[in-house]
């Protein structure tokens, strides 16, 4: 059970703006309050940053744990590793795999959902474009038919959340609209669509860029391709991976001022070796070499996810490229919240949600976790 805290002297990062010297209340029952809770314990942060806790709609696995192969308590290990790097809401991502291994997969991870442990599943795969598969294996790609799409998603009981396609293959519009009217994301990647296959699937209710730029055709001046379209349309949030691997500075610049802080999502691709450390891994059935914190395919070289964390990517969105700290927070936190219809609960810092708050220090170095009121690392 939470205690009654009060979180004083820190600048507060809420949705209208910093407050220098400010404070959070937090009831025993886990909640951000609006008045003084009783009996609570006064926590001195002068000096720190608190923020909303992250939230990462696109993550395979850490502390050595996959969410795509490993038993529920592996799962449960993967996501407490995220949770002490600031990540209080995980959305689990499977890879390409056989149908029926994904649908039970699915159920695995429908229950963890519906326990609370994590927010949902994202299948990434196999709906995919050979074309441009990274670190997918190709004998399991197929053709995203709504009746395949429809199995994974009755798999998942109600805790499908995310499906990435490659909207320009066979049956990939009408699979976005039936994704559209269960209420699951469709999100556009691993794609060799064109611009204009790309508008065409935002027009039949595609609403994300699965990691933009990364496996996608390149931005080209006669042929614009699918990064602009995505860019362009304010009915779509790009997801970005900002651990200085997968994308130069430039380009995560250049997408974060075109879509603007209110239409970003930063994300990990995270897998099991973020948190971790250097080796070998396997992501599906493909082994993974890290190697000084950069994994790739041990045949190919394609990159495999990352190790990225979301403090880092929090740290780097600032100190590197500059970002002010509230289109951060909007970014780590509000826009991924809201794509998963949870920002009645969680994603910013005001009355009546969950306690889910990271506290930084002045280099913005993460120094304390709190979720649901409950410290994971206590300050």
């Amino acid at each position: 059970m939470a205690t009654s805290k009060v979180l004083a002297g820190a600048q507060v990062v809420l949705p209208t703006g910093i407050v220098p010297g400010g404070r959070v209340l937090v009831s025993d029952d886990g909640r951000i309050t609006g008045s003084p809770p009783a009996n609570a314990e006064t926590i001195d942060l002068t000096g720190h940053w608190l923020v909303p806790g992250f939230v990462d709609i696109h993550n395979h696995g850490g502390g050595g744990a996959s969410f795509t192969s490993g038993t529920a308590e592996d799962i449960l290990h993967g996501v407490h590793t995220h949770r002490l790097h600031g990540t209080t809401t995980t959305v689990a991502s499977t890879v390409t795999g056989e149908m029926d291994v994904l649908a039970q997969r699915a159920g695995l991870l429908s229950e963890l959902a519906e326990q609370g442990d994590i927010a949902g599943v994202h299948f990434e795969g196999p709906f995919i474009s050979p074309c441009r598969k990274g670190a997918h294996s190709e004998a399991l790609l197929r053709d995203p038919d709504p009746a395949d799409v429809r199995k994974l998603i009755d798999a998942a009981r109600g805790q499908a959340r995310m499906v990435t396609l490659a909207t320009e293959l066979p049956g990939g519009l009408d699979s976005v609209r039936l994704l559209a009217e269960h209420g699951v994301i469709a999100a556009i990647g691993h794609t060799d669509a064109t611009y204009e296959q790309t508008k065409a699937a935002i027009d039949a209710g595609a609403t994300v860029a699965t990691h933009l730029y990364n496996a996608m055709p390149g931005l080209g001046h006669r042929a614009p391709g699918p990064i602009a379209a995505l860019l362009e349309d304010e009915r779509i949030t790009v997801e970005l991976i900002n651990d200085g691997t997968h994308l130069h500075p430039a380009s995560f610049e250049l997408a974060f001022h075109h879509a603007g802080a209110d239409r970003v999502a930063l994300i990990t691709d995270a897998m099991d070796a973020a948190g971790f450390g250097d080796g070998t891994y396997h992501l599906g059935p493909l082994e993974v070499e890290v190697k000084d914190g950069v994994a790739r395919l041990a045949e190919g070289g394609s990159i495999a996810g990352s190790t990225l964390t979301l403090d880092r990517a929090f740290k780097r969105s600032v100190t590197v490229d500059g970002l002010p700290v509230e289109d951060v927070v909007a970014a780590i936190s509000a826009n991924p919240a809201k794509l998963l219809g949870m920002y009645d609960r969680i994603g910013s810092l005001e009355p009546g949600k969950d306690a889910d708050i990271v506290v930084l220090d002045a280099e913005f170095d993460l120094k304390g976790v709190l979720r649901k009121g409950e410290w994971v690392i206590e300050p």
